[in-house]
């Protein structure tokens, strides 16, 4: 699609979101179970912002973690599933939610299982929707979207390409309902391609067994998908980021990759036949690496400052953490506009290192977005933009209070 085409398309998502005016994903009812530094937590809650304050290590940002496993993956932290666990007596940990979301009230529990299986090394997370079993936690984003900002994540342009293909991809999700599913079918295939591999199967030349032959064909459909997926996501949120206005720069966005790269040249199908074969060839090769060398999963995310022309990466603190922002709230509002419902925000010490007019900007676009955001932090004077219009909690050790007046 042209830059033209993408503008206009953002245009008219925006013009059916103003038209909608719906109500954004909120946590109505939240309960936590052996979840970190809680042994049991339950709060009631309205549909507006949440802002928690209190001392570093109080718990401000585990609540936020029990809240990011109501999508797909591992949580903010990338924790092992059994870390999470209160580490005093403890049992397995459980999250449990009231929310109302763009598919209306549902019921969502999640927690650590009993030990089987072989999924996070031995460990396994359960999912129940309105109290029925669901088979992965996939399958969350198709019934709500949840998208943070955490203080790790100021160093997304500086370290390693797999933070930032991750963070793609969670960009992705709320724009494209099947790719979580995509990208876990694209890496079951991979795994067991790798693991066949390992074991010999396929060695000898001209006796490639026909399982091979599926698991790569199954790798190229869904490594094209999911590829086809990031370029489309990426190419709308920066049309949205050109559309925006306001302290928070603009940013030029790319997935880069070889299977990118093809996608940019040739049709879809024809990148798929040709990823198809470049695997078969490279048996051998991947074999002696004991991983593909080529696809998706190799994949990395390039920013740049638009207004600037500059790498992300050589920009300056402050620049890199506002660049995060744009990206992300420029995400938040193609969910709404697609939704009709903006997802729920989590935004860990976000507000600590803005200046005062970058800090009431974000607050402004927040709750213009409309959707529940939960913010943290150590100062509550910094939320003060928000007194009136927010539900204040205070947190000290593994506590926390009921609702402060503002």
């Amino acid at each position: 699609m042209s830059s033209a085409a993408l503008v206009a398309k953002i245009e008219q998502d925006s013009a059916a979101e103003r038209a909608a005016g719906g109500p954004g994903t909120a946590v109505l009812a939240l309960s936590l179970r052996d979840f970190r530094n809680y042994t049991a937590l339950q709060l009631q809650l309205t549909g507006a912002p949440v802002v928690l304050t209190g001392a570093n290590g109080a718990g401000k940002t585990n609540i936020l973690e029990a809240l990011s496993f109501l999508s797909p993956g591992r949580g903010l932290r990338r924790a092992k599933l059994s870390e999470v666990t209160r580490h005093d007596g403890g049992t397995r940990w459980a999250v449990h939610a009231e929310i109302a979301a763009f598919v209306g009230a549902i019921s969502v529990g999640t927690g650590l299982a009993e030990p089987a299986g072989e999924d996070e090394g031995g460990e396994r997370r359960v999912v129940r929707l309105n109290g029925e079993a669901a088979p992965s936690a996939n399958g969350l984003s198709e019934y709500l979207d949840v998208v943070w900002l955490t203080p790790q994540m100021d160093r997304l342009f500086v370290e390693g390409v797999s933070t930032r293909r991750r963070f793609m991809d969670r960009l992705v999700y709320g724009l494209d309902g099947g790719h979580a599913r995509q990208v876990a079918a694209y890496e079951r295939a991979m795994r067991e391609r790798n693991r066949l591999l390992k074991a010999g199967i396929g060695k000898t030349a001209g006796a490639d067994p026909v399982w091979l032959d599926a698991l790569e064909s199954q790798m190229a459909e869904h490594g094209i998908a999911v590829a086809a997926a990031r370029r489309d996501g990426l190419a709308r949120i920066e049309a949205a980021m050109a559309l925006a206005a306001g302290p928070f720069p603009a940013a030029r966005l790319n997935a880069q990759g070889g299977v990118e790269a093809w996608l940019a040249e040739m049709p879809a199908l024809a990148a798929e036949e040709r990823f198809r074969r470049l695997l078969a060839e490279r048996r051998g090769y991947d074999r002696e690496a004991g991983a593909a060398a080529e696809g998706p999963h190799r994949s990395d995310m390039a920013v740049w400052h638009a207004g600037k022309g500059q790498a992300a990466e050589q920009c300056s603190t402050g620049e890199q953490k506002a660049l995060l922002i744009a990206i992300t709230l420029a995400n938040a509002r193609l969910i709404r506009a697609r939704r009709q419902a903006a997802p729920l925000m989590l935004l860990d010490e976000v507000s600590a290192h803005l200046d005062a007019r970058r800090r009431e900007a974000l607050y402004d676009e927040l709750l213009v977005l409309g959707g529940q955001v939960w913010l943290t932090g150590t100062d509550e004077s910094l939320f003060a933009g928000l007194a009136g219009r927010a539900q204040f909690f205070g947190v000290a050790d593994g506590v926390v209070t009921p609702p402060l007046v503002h």
